[in-house]
């Protein structure tokens, strides 16, 4: 990402001032934490969609800062509620909050960062921007319950599927498109067209973290956590209607009980990538990214515009 990070690296910095300056109590263990949480900051990718979005439309704002600022306070404050709702015990190669400090304290910081990023919204009057990321934080807990309630009896259509990952994933990188829009673009279409480029770079980058469970570790074996986890991916969905009923029948006894044995969840990877279903999901994953670049290609080129686009092709080439 050698142009992302050209294009916007002295806006990464001030808007990690104003992360860290977001996040800041004067409670000392809330502060140890955020502290930790800071130092072992992921790539940062919602953040520079939204700069990148917001740069489009022209010189970027304060605005435009807090807008990322809210993104990240929303996406840290979901990955430590997801942590402890999957017993989580690392996040990034860190250990996670939950397993540092226990489950009550990190429903506690979940909670903190949730609301800091409401009031730093509220007390600056960005209304409009606090109204797409509610709308987003509503969407992926929707998308959460739903793909529990289907998981319970690995019943699980191509189309409730793209629902899901919808609501889980595009709908953040939706509304922080749209929210780093918001700040610059005065056209509400123009908004709404990178809205909806957001939503389709989410569902790619989606389709991307699930063909994941189906490659290699550095020690050359699947990672098979979707398996574990009994989450139907698309690899699989599209193998179960494919297949014939009787190993239709032996993926999901595998799946529901025996997802700890790594032989059996080799056997299923094996299964899904001699049906196709690892190159399906691929092409619908190229699918999108073309979808969002397609979108992208409206809007008049410039560094700005080819940076978004680099942006997007990693989404679908990065190796982690």
């Amino acid at each position: 990402m050698d142009k992302v990070k050209r294009v916007i690296a002295s806006e990464m910095v001030q808007f990690e001032n104003y992360f860290k300056e977001a996040v800041k109590s004067k409670v000392p263990l809330l502060d140890r934490i955020m502290h930790y949480i800071v130092k072992r900051k992921g790539k940062q990718i919602r953040p520079m969609f939204v700069l990148l979005c917001a740069k489009l439309g022209g010189e970027l704002n304060a605005q435009s800062y807090r807008a990322a600022s809210l993104v990240e306070l929303l996406h840290t404050a979901t990955l430590v509620h997801d942590d402890i709702v999957d017993d989580a015990n690392e996040r990034r190669g860190f250990f996670s909050i939950n397993a540092l400090w226990k489950n009550k304290i990190a429903v506690l910081v979940g909670d903190y960062l949730l609301s800091k990023g409401l009031l730093l919204s509220l007390s600056n009057g960005d209304f409009k921007i606090l109204e797409l990321l509610s709308l987003a934080v509503k969407k992926m807990s929707e998308g959460e319950l739903l793909q529990m309630e289907k998981s319970r009896n690995l019943n699980l259509s191509e189309s409730t599927y793209f629902e899901i990952i919808n609501g889980k994933t595009a709908s953040l990188l939706a509304s922080a498109c749209a929210a780093g829009a918001a700040t610059t673009f005065r056209e509400a279409e123009s908004i709404e067209e990178l809205r909806i480029f957001g939503e389709k770079a989410g569902m790619a980058f989606q389709l991307k973290d699930d063909l994941f469970d189906y490659g290699k570790t550095e020690i050359g074996k699947p990672t098979g956590n979707d398996i574990k986890e009994q989450k139907l991916s698309l690899p699989i969905i599209y193998t179960l209607n494919k297949c014939d009923s009787k190993t239709r029948r032996k993926l999901l006894y595998i799946i529901k009980n025996e997802n700890r044995k790594k032989e059996k969840i080799q056997w299923v990877v094996n299964v899904v990538t001699e049906n196709g279903g690892i190159e399906y999901a691929a092409g619908k994953m190229n699918d999108y990214r073309d979808e969002a670049l397609a979108i992208l290609s409206k809007f008049p080129k410039n560094e700005t515009r080819d940076a978004l686009e680099e942006l997007v092709r990693f989404t679908t080439d990065r190796p982690y």
